[in-house]
């Protein structure tokens, strides 16, 4: 553990955060966690305080204005024509490899590069090509984003594609406020000292995590689970069908988190509001009204239809008077002689 991260374990209350992220941690494949919420909520020291639980410790930043090029990397087409090998230079996800990608303002990012770091996330492979040449390398890493709607939305199809969701408190209790600030003095006095007093609950922490995810693959993905994520996933409504993979995913990995040896209902509630909560919709569309059925009876032919004064023909409304006001005369001119 390195002495410039404060240490997760004591971060003050955020529980569910500190839960998403290290389900993340121990199934990359969920996809990564975005977490909104205004500035100043200890967002990258909880994406930091994660990555001292990796075995790695790998913690990257990207850059708002990083080109796609120094992401992915980039290759040597000089060299690979005249040697006839490609000489690959590593970009930000290779780096990341083992460790923690962290986006802030993700919000902010094009979308292409967006979605080529959610793709990577998911894959865990980042494959790069230029001019026929082509290079592939491993890019497993836990990718976490940061965003304040109040400084713009992410398109919803690339809001889909990050895993987990959650949402900070911006108005934590008086006497949270007081802790945050009380712990945040103390690690800045003195780093060594306060990690020390922390020391043991950061390393069950991280022993925590490293069992779950040697644990994670002998948890089998049920087909009883699935049945119930997917009647929740057609409840809530939700287009598509990562919404039930995620869940799944996080699902056990959180049963792992439990040390248990299948998923349970108690793992699928766990997570549920991760993984709804940016994928709900927030205005269903309303159940179809059936046809009203038509009477039976029908006029008689000898006798011609009566139609009620001032109703009009069926869906119209009836004429309304309308006031036209004082008649004005038109004026009159002199003829002139």
């Amino acid at each position: 553990m390195t002495d410039s991260h404060f240490p997760l374990a004591a971060v003050v209350a955020a529980d569910d955060l500190k839960l998403a992220l290290c389900l993340a941690a121990i199934d990359p494949a969920i996809g990564g966690v975005l977490i909104e919420g205004p500035r100043g909520m200890a967002k990258s020291t909880l994406a930091r305080g994660l990555a001292d639980l990796l075995a790695s410790g790998t913690f990257v930043t990207l850059p708002l204005g990083a080109s796609e090029e120094r992401i992915v990397g980039t290759l040597d087409l000089d060299a690979a024509l005249g040697e006839g090998r490609a000489q690959f230079s590593p970009g930000l996800l290779a780096k990341a490899n083992g460790g923690v990608l962290y986006v802030d303002e993700v919000n902010l990012l094009p979308d292409h590069l967006v979605d080529l770091l959610l793709d990577a996330a998911a894959s865990g492979v980042n494959h790069i090509e230029r001019d026929g040449i082509s290079h592939r390398h491993a890019a497993r890493f836990v990718l976490i984003g940061t965003m304040n709607a109040e400084e713009g939305e992410l398109r919803p199809q690339l809001l889909d594609r990050f895993g987990l969701n959650l949402a900070l408190d911006a108005q934590p209790q008086p006497a949270q406020r007081a802790e945050i600030v009380r712990r945040r003095l103390a690690f800045d006095a003195d780093p060594q000292a306060f990690l020390q007093r922390w020391q043991a609950q950061q390393d069950e922490l991280r022993d925590r995590c490293q069992s779950a995810r040697l644990r994670l693959m002998a948890i089998p993905l049920d087909d009883t689970a699935l049945e119930q994520i997917s009647q929740r996933c057609f409840a809530a409504a939700v287009d598509g069908l990562r919404a039930d993979l995620v869940w799944l995913r996080a699902a056990r990995a959180h049963a792992a988190w439990r040390g248990a040896e299948h998923i349970e209902s108690a793992d699928i509630d766990a997570v549920a509001d991760f993984v709804l909560r940016h994928r709900r919709r927030h205005n269903p569309p309303p159940a179809a009204q059936p046809p009203q059925p038509q009477s039976q009876s029908q006029p008689s032919s000898d006798k011609p239809s009566e139609q009620p004064q001032g109703e009009g023909q069926l869906g119209e409304l009836p004429a309304q008077a309308q006031s036209l006001g004082i008649r004005r005369e038109p004026p009159r001119w002199t003829k002139k002689p």
